[in-house]
């Protein structure tokens, strides 16, 4: 009898042990593993809107065994994969991956903006970052962002700045630093960063506000010449370009970032489950070395903090768009 207790006794203790980890697991993250997720890029495959997609379709895919996919819905300047994840089923098994411009420069300056970005969407991580960097073409003898403030100065409006076009966060970058210098620039908008890049690189335009890792590679080769970085701090990937403040100039701090979003109605613990995934995601350090790779860096903000960072930004921009009457074509 004592051997047949001590043979059940063992028996239980071996299935607790088994059953351990699915007792641990949390209610949001059982619901999580429940059914297949889909990540919503709103622009083409190749930028790091969809590098970022993948990285995080991975790590969901990995943890929760269930199929992770990521769908690029381009259009309507991001609006059509937006629109896809506001009509999603709330339950964190659709998100959105998605870039700063569209939740807080596009609700001003688009008339029509079809979305109220805290009505519609749950903030659920900010992923990655990188910086603008003021660049010149090496023959306009422009060597400091000073020397573009006295050369503006010295010539208002004979000084121009290219951009990839009206109302992108690089043309607002520069009428932000017009506003704190005191100076006029003449914006030229393109259709689209290739061409600006190309008129810069060609010298026709001397100056250009830019995305970091699309500018690096011309920095390194001498094509172009990095004046300042539009950061509080120096990026850890280009630690030689000092920042604006470094120079004299104040107040002009516009960072690229990238974060996941969810449908409204997502439940507050599935939203911080997931907002955990991706950060643990991110922090691998094979991770975080292919977005030094490509400019980007790891930025985290807890769910709270990231919808504050949000509301505080479109605030911001809507100052300088209003101010500036900025309007789209």
């Amino acid at each position: 009898m004592l051997a047949r207790r001590t043979f059940s006794i063992a028996g239980l203790t071996a299935l607790m042990l088994l059953s351990a980890p699915a007792w641990a697991q949390s209610a949001a993250e059982k619901a999580l593993a429940a059914d297949r997720f889909t990540l919503v890029a709103p622009f083409p495959p190749g930028g790091p809107v969809d590098t970022l997609a993948r990285l995080v379709a991975d790590g969901l895919g990995k943890k929760y065994g269930q199929p992770a996919l990521v769908e690029n819905l381009p259009g309507a300047a991001g609006n059509i994969g937006m629109e896809k994840v506001k009509r999603a089923r709330p339950d964190g098994h659709t998100l959105l991956v998605i870039p700063a411009g569209n939740l807080t420069i596009n609700p001003t300056l688009m008339p029509k903006f079809p979305f109220n970005v805290d009505r519609d969407f749950v903030p659920v991580a900010m992923l990655a970052k990188t910086p603008n960097v003021l660049v010149a073409f090496p023959g306009a003898d422009l060597k400091t962002a000073q020397d573009v403030v006295n050369a503006a100065r010295a010539r208002p409006d004979s000084l121009s700045f290219a951009s990839p076009g009206i109302g992108s966060g690089l043309h607002l970058a520069g009428e932000l630093f017009k506003a704190q210098t005191g100076t006029e620039l003449l914006h030229v908008p393109y259709k689209g960063t290739p061409p600006a890049m190309n008129d810069v690189l060609a010298g026709t335009v001397p100056l250009m506000f830019s995305n970091l890792p699309a500018v690096l590679p011309h920095i390194r080769s001498g094509r172009l010449r990095a004046l300042a970085i539009t950061d509080t701090v120096r990026s850890p990937v280009a630690p030689e370009i000092p920042t604006l403040a470094e120079q004299g100039v104040a107040g002009v701090v516009v960072t690229s970032w990238y974060g996941v979003l969810a449908p409204a109605g997502t439940p507050a613990d599935v939203v911080e489950q997931l907002a955990r995934d991706a950060q643990e995601t991110l922090a691998q350090p094979a991770v975080r070395e292919q977005l030094k790779a490509q400019g980007l860096a790891e930025w985290n903000l807890k769910t709270g903090e990231f919808g504050a960072h949000i509301r505080a930004e479109t605030a911001g921009w809507a100052k300088v768009i209003k101010a500036k009457a900025i309007t789209l074509e």
